[in-house]
């Protein structure tokens, strides 16, 4: 499970700040994926990232009592000036546990399909590879909980399946917490839903009603299951 509590984050500039998440108070249980649904800005890729670890909230506190992937499609991480084989080995050695490293850089190599470019600098790679080389290295290794922002929008269509069917393949032994513009695969994969509104979250127990709720310009009202 993971549980939030109190939890307000915003990013400090010149002209001032409002927060992007405030006061959330969330627990999502185990083994059930869950989308992240909300406008362009609402804050879900800072809430997974604070999910994550990658970031830290301004007040209150994030709890974890499972393993927890780093943001599959976010590939900031990289050391640009080390290849990609390279980035593959030191993330292995500090994550890898008791996974041998050469079946992690064999699993990595064969599922980003990057050929040649697997042993040039990171710094070379477009922003296409950077997403295949990070979803490959987050699904070499065995996490309770995946999170993913956009990952299944990362190229072209043939990659893009592999990646639907790579998430498809751990539903039931692990989890997900998925941002996706695509609320076909958010239905197809999840089974609850956590909208963002100006700042605020609201938890559903159905993928379906959080969907409908982010299209309904009402009044947010919390729905059964609301933490």
């Amino acid at each position: 499970m993971i549980r939030i509590k109190d939890l307000y984050k915003r990013y400090h500039n010149h002209h001032g700040s409002d927060w992007v998440l405030r006061d959330i108070n969330l627990e999502i249980p185990a083994n059930i994926s869950v989308g992240l649904v909300g406008r362009n800005g609402a804050g879900k890729s800072t809430l997974l990232r604070l999910i994550g670890g990658m970031d830290n909230p301004d007040r209150g506190e994030i709890t974890r009592d499972c393993s927890v992937s780093w943001p599959i499609g976010l590939s900031g991480g990289f050391q640009r000036s080390m290849t990609g084989r390279q980035n593959v080995k030191f993330v292995a050695r500090i994550h890898g546990g008791q996974h041998d490293l050469r079946e992690v850089i064999r699993r990595v190599e064969e599922f980003a399909e990057i050929g040649k470019a697997f042993d040039e600098p990171v710094k070379t790679y477009s922003s296409g590879m950077r997403a295949r080389l990070a979803f490959g290295l987050s699904l070499a290794f065995d996490f309770d909980v995946y999170l993913s922002d956009e990952a299944t929008a990362v190229g072209d269509r043939t990659f893009r399946q592999k990646a639907e069917e790579a998430f498809k393949s751990r539903i039931g032994k692990s989890s997900l917490i998925m941002v996706s513009h695509s609320e076909g695969i958010l239905k197809e994969l999840c089974q609850a839903g956590i909208l963002l509104h100006q700042g605020s979250a609201v938890w559903f127990d159905n993928i379906n009603d959080a969907i409908a709720a982010y299209h309904d310009s009402a009044p947010l009202k919390s729905k059964a299951g609301t933490q």
